[in-house]
């Protein structure tokens, strides 16, 4: 599961993932929004009426759903269970809500959070994308704020601030759960956040960065990351 406030490059991840592994397959959510330019209908989303939408959420053929930003956003049932009837590797992106119902849908899925390298890239990347006009991108930062506070039930933590770095990351979170999955009593590859821990994040003001503080699960003492501009790594190589 890829989780990240808008504009931080889960899609980019999960396409450079998805090259290197094309075992892994990627169910798109159902929303019913329109089309940013460059995105393909089946590829990176299922694009639906909002009429269309409602009636499959009330078939019940959605894991889970949400309204965000007045769209409504949608994870299809029958597209998870059958690639995982088949011992296929599922990849999801969501946003931190839908992450969180899933999380009690599946929850011996992995996690993992996307953070930008600083709240001022974050900006610019939305500036550059040309999406949204000047409200819509401040709700979309207000709301990035409120979910980068909200790290305790992700597994893992990738900055964004190197798309080749990052994708190196990802690759050997892959690796290190499969070997886990393989080999339950063997030492993690990858270390693990605990998805127990209540993490606080803030900004960290003097380096425009984070600061990601991991709270005390009983297992080991917590610790505070100084993460400015992707320097430090609370997870992968």
């Amino acid at each position: 599961m890829l989780t990240a406030p808008s504009g931080c490059g889960k899609g980019t991840l999960r396409r450079a993932l998805l090259a290197k592994e094309p075992d892994i397959v990627f169910c798109p959510s159902l929303t019913t929004r329109e089309p940013r330019p460059g995105e393909v209908h089946g590829v990176d989303y299922l694009f639906v009426s909002r009429e269309e939408f409602l009636k499959r959420r009330d078939g019940g053929e959605l894991a889970e759903w949400a309204e965000v930003y007045g769209n409504l956003y949608g994870t299809p049932r029958s597209d998870i269970e059958a690639a995982l009837s088949q011992g296929r590797d599922v990849i999801l992106e969501k946003d931190v809500q839908g992450a969180r119902t899933l999380r009690k849908v599946y929850p011996e899925g992995v996690f993992i959070f996307i953070l930008p390298p600083s709240f001022e890239e974050l900006r610019r990347r939305m500036e550059a994308r040309g999406t949204e006009t000047e409200k819509e991108r401040e709700i979309r930062l207000e709301s990035a704020r409120q979910e980068i506070a909200d790290l305790g039930t992700f597994d893992y933590v990738i900055i964004n601030s190197d798309v080749e770095r990052a994708k190196n990351r990802l690759l050997a979170i892959v690796a290190g759960e499969r070997m886990r999955a393989e080999n339950p009593s063997s030492p993690p590859v990858v270390q693990r956040r605990f998805a127990n821990d209540e993490p606080a994040a803030r900004r960290s003001h003097e380096k425009g960065g984070f600061q990601v503080q991991p709270g005390n699960s009983g297992r080991e003492e917590g610790k505070t990351d100084s993460l400015p501009e992707g320097d430090q790594r609370p997870c992968g190589p």
